[in-house]
């Protein structure tokens, strides 16, 4: 358990902003050209400009956040956005605002905050490859914390892999006019997820500690061909094909992972 700084009393109210960002990735196996047309309409359904409106909602009343403004839009052929203006409620429980956050200031509305998510589905001609991304970034100014809604958005879409950032920029001043950079204790994302999400990935950190900078990548630990396949049954394949797809799946999972391609 990470333990709290000291209470701090501001000088005005929390300048801190605290920025969560996420590179979420669904992979999948369509093995025609009719297959893979269908999953760009099943994502396009799943996750159009109106559901992510609701999860992005969602968020915001999970971290104490006041909506502003909505902006939303569906793409052709494929893909939405939904940008929402957020603020600060005036009065937040120190409890609700995030774990070991440690400001007691009482804060005016402040239009410095929003949450983002745009999604990108595409498939690939040639080998079968279909994936979704979805890019969500939640930053926040003062007291309320975008970790707070970490284990929600995770869990909000089909996570295979996932990427995250975490940074805290800019500084606060209490009533000695000292600066203070950061206002609660933090090591790792990890330390905000929940047991049962970390029981179902592998993980690894990048943090800079001294910038306030924190990066963990997330991929989950096991691999059941069933789960990937889009209109299919591992059942219904020759051994064979089960092979040549599972390695096929386990190339990209290990590309979009490490941010590279591997070498032939």
């Amino acid at each position: 358990m990470v333990k709290p700084l000291p209470r701090l009393r501001l000088q005005g109210f929390n300048n801190l902003t605290k920025a969560l960002s996420f590179n979420i990735y669904d992979i999948s196996y369509a093995a025609s050209e009719d297959e893979r047309q269908r999953y760009i309409q099943y994502i396009d359904e799943a996750y159009n400009a109106d559901r992510l409106t609701q999860i992005l909602t969602d968020v915001a009343e999970i971290i104490g956040a006041n909506i502003l403004n909505i902006a939303r839009q569906d793409y052709d052929p494929q893909g939405a956005s939904v940008t929402i203006l957020i603020s600060e409620e005036p009065v937040i429980e120190r409890k609700d605002a995030g774990r070991e956050l440690i400001s007691d200031a009482v804060v005016a509305h402040m239009d410095k905050s929003h949450i983002t998510v745009h999604t990108y589905p595409e498939t690939h001609p040639d080998n079968g490859i279909a994936t979704f991304r979805a890019d969500i970034d939640v930053a926040t100014c003062g007291v309320i914390s975008p970790l707070k809604a970490l284990n929600y958005l995770i869990e909000s879409f089909e996570s295979d892999i996932v990427v995250l950032d975490y940074r805290v920029r800019g500084f606060t001043r209490d009533i000695k006019g000292k600066k203070h950079y950061i206002d609660h204790k933090i090591n790792s994302i990890q330390e905000y997820l929940a047991k049962n999400v970390k029981s179902r990935y592998e993980m690894i950190d990048v943090n800079v500690y001294q910038e306030n900078i924190f990066h963990t990548k997330m991929h989950l630990k096991d691999f059941d061909l069933d789960t990937y396949l889009f209109e299919e049954k591992s059942k219904n394949l020759s051994f064979k094909d089960r092979l040549k797809i599972e390695a096929r799946l386990k190339r990209e999972i290990e590309e979009l992972y490490h941010g590279r391609n591997l070498i032939d």
